[in-house]
């Protein structure tokens, strides 16, 4: 839980979501517990924050040097997560870190293999503690979820985990993403892009604008973006929710994820979207995006502008596809993958 006192990204928003359609599926017949040892300047106060109104207990411990503290727990193994918690039916870890615990079924979440598949697009620090996460998760976890069939399959090939303990749980869309809201007014047309690392690809993007035969301005919202587009830095929720609204198309060229969950977003705002043709990002597509060769300026230009002539039948498609991504049918997942564990 300790993403959660960070300000919220991918893998931060998929742990509250999760926790909401847990607590939304398993009303009245369990009980949930979010636990995380997290700096002591100000990360229980910001989990708290980000967890305020989900029905979970919190169990939150400040300690100093809480990165170098979850590294030793998880490497040395003891205590048992027991001693913090009391008897559990099932742990389930959501990052990098991996608490020890006596009993009970083990589970976590793999969001995607990008530290193994493409090591040179993330720090060497991120490289040794996601890669040690995966081979203790291949070894000990009773339950691997995914979010995508996709990572599901990556897992079950490069981690060599058994198919019968991998489980797909997809991130769900918040509901403050909606085609009806306030608008983002830029005092032009925009298209809209974000994430600025270096696989959401947004400088082949900023090449595509380029070439348009339109007057949009380029938004990207993210930490420092590149030159010649409209910087937006990071944005929240509510925020991005009015950036969609009023954007014309959203364009998402990224080279791989594990899922691509603000396509979605997106379609449940009612913005067509141009995305990736990587496979990567077929289950967030569906058939209701314009799909193009990530790495061509031409092609990606050339969708932007079928995705402005094809509004109408892409905003349709889209807000349908968004609609079977919930954060209970989430929870219901996780439900049932802890169940079949047992």
């Amino acid at each position: 839980m300790s993403a959660l006192s960070h300000p919220r990204t991918g893998i931060g928003n998929y742990i509250r979501g999760s926790l909401v359609g847990l607590a939304e599926a398993g009303a009245g017949r369990h009980e949930f517990v979010a636990f995380a040892a997290a700096n002591v300047r100000g990360g229980p106060e910001a989990i708290r924050a980000a967890l305020a109104g989900v029905p979970v207990e919190l169990r939150l411990l400040g300690v100093p040097f809480a990165h170098r503290v979850r590294t030793t727990w998880s490497k040395v193994g003891m205590p048992a997560a027991e001693r913090f918690l009391g008897k559990f039916d099932v742990l389930h870890f959501w990052e990098w870190a991996y608490p020890p615990q006596r009993a009970g079924v083990r589970a976590t979440t793999i969001h995607d293999l990008v530290p193994l598949r493409f090591p040179d697009w993330v720090p060497a620090r991120t490289r040794r503690m996601h890669g040690a996460k995966y081979r203790h998760a291949a070894r000990t976890c009773d339950v691997v979820f995914a979010n995508s069939r996709f990572t599901g399959d990556d897992v079950v090939e490069r981690l060599g985990v058994a198919p019968e303990r991998v489980r797909v749980a997809y991130p769900g869309v918040d509901r403050r993403f909606r085609q009806d809201g306030a608008r983002a007014d830029l005092g032009r047309p925009y298209l809209l892009a974000v994430g600025t690392e270096a696989r959401k690809n947004i400088e082949t993007v900023v090449a595509a604008h380029a070439l348009l035969r339109t007057d949009h301005a380029l938004a990207v919202a993210g930490s420092d973006p590149p030159s010649g587009v409209v910087g937006l830095g990071y944005v929240t929720d509510d925020e991005l929710a009015r950036l969609y609204r009023g954007a014309d198309v959203f364009v998402y060229a990224s080279r791989f994820e594990g899922f691509g969950i603000p396509v979605v977003e997106a379609m449940a705002s009612g913005i067509p979207c141009v995305v990736s043709s990587h496979p990567s990002l077929d289950e967030a597509c569906g058939d209701a995006a314009i799909r193009v060769d990530e790495n061509g300026a031409g092609a990606i230009a050339a969708g932007v502008e079928r995705a402005l002539a094809d509004r109408e039948q892409l905003v349709s498609r889209g807000l349908a596809h968004a609609a079977r991504f919930t954060w209970a049918g989430t929870g219901r997942a996780l439900l049932a993958g802890y169940e079949a564990a047992n």
